[in-house]
């Protein structure tokens, strides 16, 4: 009997719990995100995040779920470009984390006008 009595208490305290957890941005590998940023990604946004061709973002200081959910989107063709739709398709959900990780890791400065 007590036991029937825990079990709902225990999984209503699971409950919130396994929420967060769904919600939780892991740790990507910062230099295996250098790394495939190098062999991958720089050409265009710059190994400091700062785009190299005119109509390429800027990536450094943008949050990481931002990226991961840019870089999951051009991957699905929820989100359309000739180049990066084909980039991302090469990456694994690691690489995507590890590549996000890096930009979100370098820190900008903005000065505001005068």
């Amino acid at each position: 009997m007590a036991v029937t009595r825990i079990r709902p208490i225990l999984v209503a305290a699971l409950i919130p719990a396994m929420g967060l957890v769904g919600n939780q941005v892991f740790a990507g590998d910062l230099m295996a995100g250098k790394a495939k940023v190098e062999a991958t990604c720089q050409v265009c946004h710059g190994m400091d995040g700062q785009a190299t061709i005119p109509m390429a973002a800027n990536l450094s200081g943008q949050q990481k779920e931002y990226l991961v959910a840019q870089l999951e989107a051009y991957r699905t063709d929820k989100r359309r470009h000739e180049q990066m739709n084909i980039i991302a398709k090469m990456l694994s959900d690691d690489d995507i984390e590890n590549v996000a990780e890096w930009y979100s890791s370098i820190k900008i400065t903005i000065e505001m006008p005068k």
